[in-house]
């Protein structure tokens, strides 16, 4: 789990990509805030996981917080080398076909203008102004993924259309995107004001019964440990 600042729309806050390394090579979950990918590919070769190369990018909806790096981790030529997967439901936000659903083509404009000129340039490039699509494997609920040993999607919609959850197996840990965050050492639902239909993401949450969960990584909150499928099961009760 990585920790990186992000400033968006005057706010400050931590968020929280994830890598999963191989013996072979690595994937990236989430690519942060526009320009962050050289945060990103720091961490990654701290850690010596740069030796290897990045497989895939998966990108669990379509935030511009989680997919706003994005850019950053194309080629030169602006190809990606790797796989890019998102659910079919984000996927036209993504592939740059329609806007950010909870973001204005005014408030985008504003924050492109805070970012330095390449970053905006291969953002609008990508996102806005797009050649071919990014999305190359479309995510569907309760396909395992070979990545880490298996890492099962679980489609969480709510908080977007797409939105999508990753349970690893091999550690118990649940990567939840946005469906859960971390707030003053408590877990709760994702946030009201940027989730698009509250009732949904509630019931999503369901979703994640099956599964034994030891640890949660929140996009926004981090790291939590211990009984996290009593504390998912009270936001079930009281939702």
């Amino acid at each position: 789990m990585l920790e990186l600042e992000m400033k968006l729309s005057g706010r400050t806050m931590m968020i929280h990509p994830v890598i999963v390394s191989d013996r072979d090579y690595w994937t990236l979950i989430d690519t942060g805030m526009l320009g962050q990918a050289t945060d990103i590919i720091s961490y990654a070769e701290q850690a010596g996981i740069t030796k290897k190369p990045l497989r895939s990018i998966i990108l669990t909806h379509q935030d511009i917080d989680h997919i706003g790096g994005f850019p950053g981790f194309l080629s030169e030529s602006g190809e990606a080398l790797f796989e890019v997967y998102a659910h079919e439901a984000d996927r036209d936000v993504i592939d740059g076909k329609a806007g950010l659903i909870k973001f204005p083509p005014e408030n985008l404009a504003a924050e492109l203008k805070t970012v330095p000129a390449e970053v905006r340039i291969a953002f609008e490039n990508v996102f806005i102004r797009p050649t071919k699509p990014n999305v190359k494997q479309l995510l569907t609920d309760g396909m395992v993924l070979p990545v880490g040993g298996g890492l099962t999607v679980i489609h969480t919609p709510g908080h977007t259309p797409g939105h999508v959850s990753l349970y690893h197996q091999a550690s118990k840990t649940l990567i939840a995107g946005d469906a859960l965050v971390i707030h003053n050492g408590e877990l709760q639902p994702s946030s009201p004001y940027s989730t698009v239909n509250m009732e949904l993401a509630l019931q999503s949450l369901e979703k994640f019964t099956p599964f034994d969960i030891e640890t949660v990584v929140c996009y926004h909150g981090g790291l939590m440990h211990g009984d996290i499928n009593k504390q998912i099961a009270a936001l079930i009760t009281n939702k």
